[in-house]
């Protein structure tokens, strides 16, 4: 996934304006970059390990009428940069093929790049070759490969360059020099274009320079391994520990003993599940319909819809488009915690629903070296209570679409949360009794926002290796998530059931939506974060956010106890695929890691 931008003008580029497409295009991502440019001798390609602001000060463009580029937030194929040059055809894609394996497997030319976006340029290359017309060649690609595509096709030996979306995260703008293109519409309108049109569905045809030569520049000299490649070692899974316990659990739900401030009446009942207030009770959905008319905007985006390609928030979406029949954009933050299958699963989901997805994304280096450094202080110090600070750098996520809803002048927010995904226990391990009339996953107040901060330094007191660079990122996150004015904002489920059978039953069938091969359950998969830390909780306490989960579903009557206990024997077992991706994505020993989890004092 990744940020696409150029100019096609009739004279000169206009630098500054360029600058402005590519700043833009550089919050998608900053893993790596390229630029497709032309000058006398043809079309030159410079593709590099660093971002795109550095690759354009050390590039000569002034003289160029073409100019096309893209900001990469690297997802597979980490050995090969865009734009994808292949028999005289280059592409500049942005989305990802879920099923790249399939489209070789139809084809008679030879994979020879490990990149998903290759496939793109090899059904187009056959197409061709078949005899097929250059006019019909977007729609042999859309109907081959699935998955978000929105790219610029470049034909230089015929002097064509293709534009084409399936899912709206394409504009096309005019200028007085000629025709802009973006992945979004905002910085189209920033530098004065005018007529901005969003290519869904469609196609744009810009006339280029005809020229058979096409020079490649890589520059890899400064690759960083941001997609750790999985390698199955027994001896490393086998040190993963799964103790089956006997502690007391709750006659009604299945909470244990070791769960923070529970007490047990004389029938064996825990008081979370006395005090408990049912939440999966919609009001009726014609209100929310009355709610979001006023906002509905003809042939435009008319919502933004927080997305991050998990159960809820992909059921959501469908929810949003099928039934309310709004015209939605999705938008996501990936602060380097964002696995490949939830990616793909924002792929299929948004393609299918022809949904534009405005992604965000972090320094992934930066944040990835946060979490090492506040992981290598906890476990100079294990404590229950301090494991959230290990995803404390996912709350910008609130600050970004604040942005987000102002550049693209939505003004209504609908979101996907699980109303049941609520865990006191992540607090209470760190001194905050239960909030029962909590009513929200994410809450505003600030006496418990205070207590929790002084509570959590307390804990960071007794290891100072928490303090270090990463203390403002997660504060001001704290500060967006829970004290940062929101408005305008519904939740889905406030007006439709949640109903985990029905989702489960809706995304598999009808979305091919992807597993994770090493869990049963569909929570938390494209999460690159929950793996480890359910790990530690079951260590430490007998139970996860699993037990938390079902014990609400017993509450609410969607689940029989002994169903519950059954799921969580399985739903608690080790994930070694996903904790060791996430070891080695933070860049810490998994040999080093387990052994200091593993020996950490247990509550029973």
């Amino acid at each position: 996934m990744c940020g696409i931008f150029g100019i096609v003008s009739e004279k000169s580029i206009a630098v500054d304006r360029l600058r402005v497409l590519a700043s833009h295009a550089r919050q998608r991502g900053r893993d790596s970059s390229g630029l497709m440019v032309s000058s006398q001798d043809g079309y030159d390609v410079y593709r590099a390990d660093y971002d795109i602001s550095r690759l354009l000060k050390n590039r000569r463009i002034k003289d160029s009428t073409v100019v096309m580029g893209h900001s990469r937030l690297i997802t597979n194929g980490q050995s090969d940069n865009q734009p994808v040059v292949r028999d005289g055809v280059c592409l500049l894609h942005n989305g990802i093929i879920v099923n790249v394996e399939e489209v070789w497997s139809q084809l008679s030319l030879p994979r020879q790049l490990e990149i998903d976006s290759e496939a793109i340029v090899g059904v187009a290359l056959q197409h061709l070759s078949d005899g097929g017309p250059l006019s019909n060649v977007v729609d042999k690609i859309l109907s081959t490969c699935r998955g978000t595509m929105s790219c610029v096709l470049v034909f230089p030996a015929l002097g064509k360059a293709i534009l084409f979306s399936n899912n709206g995260s394409l504009y096309v703008g005019w200028h007085d020099d000629g025709a802009y293109f973006s992945s979004e519409e905002f910085p189209l309108t920033v530098v004065g274009c005018r007529d901005v049109v969003r290519v869904v569905n469609g196609q744009v045809e810009l006339d280029i320079p005809v020229s058979d030569a096409v020079n490649v520049h890589d520059d890899r000299n400064e690759r960083e391994d941001l997609i750790p490649v999985f390698k199955r070692v027994a001896e490393e899974e086998a040190m993963l520990l799964h103790r089956e316990h006997r502690l007391r659990r709750c006659s009604k739900c299945i909470l244990p003993e070791t769960m923070p401030y529970i007490c047990f009446d004389t029938a064996g009942v825990c008081n979370y599940c006395k005090n408990y207030t049912i939440r999966n009770t919609p009001k009726p959905r014609e209100e929310l319909f009355r709610l979001v008319d006023g906002y509905r905007r003809q042939q435009r985006p008319d919502s933004l819809v927080p997305f991050s390609g998990g159960r809820d928030s992909c059921y959501a979406l469908h929810l949003i488009v099928k039934e309310l029949k709004m015209t939605p954009i999705t938008y996501t933050y990936d602060w380097g915690m964002v696995t490949d299958l939830g990616r793909r699963n924002i792929s299929r989901v948004c393609s299918m629903l022809g949904v534009e997805n405005i992604i965000v994304a972090a320094d992934i280096s930066k944040k990835r070296r946060y979490i090492r450094d506040n992981l290598k202080a906890w476990l100079k110090k294990p404590n229950l209570g301090m494991v959230s600070i290990l995803t404390a750098g996912d709350k910008h996520f609130f600050r970004h679409g604040e942005t987000v809803k102002r550049q693209t002048g939505i003004g209504l927010n609908l979101w996907g949360v699980n109303p049941l995904e609520v865990t006191h226990f992540k607090a209470g391990f760190l001194g905050v009794p239960p909030d029962f009339a909590e009513s929200r996953v994410y809450y505003s107040n600030w006496t418990k926002q205070l207590r929790y901060q002084w509570l959590r330094f307390k804990a960071m007191s007794e290891s100072p290796g928490y303090f270090n660079s990463s203390l403002w990122d997660t504060l001001s996150g704290e500060y967006y998530r829970s004290f940062h004015t929101k408005s305008d904002y519904f939740h889905v489920f406030d007006y439709w059931r949640w109903d985990e059978e029905i989702i489960d039953r809706t995304l598999l069938e009808e979305y091919d939506w992807e597993r994770a091969p090493d869990t049963s359950t569909t929570w938390r998969i494209g999460d690159g974060t929950a793996a480890f830390y359910n790990y530690i909780y079951y260590l430490a306490a007998g139970f996860t956010e699993h037990d938390t989960f079902r014990s609400n579903q017993i509450r609410e009557g969607q689940m029989s106890r002994d169903k519950a206990l059954q799921l969580v024997a399985e739903e608690n077992r080790p994930r070694y695929q996903n904790i060791r991706w996430y070891l080695d994505a933070v860049g810490l020993d998994y040999k080093t890691v387990i052994p200091v989890v593993n020996d950490m004092p247990r509550l029973y």
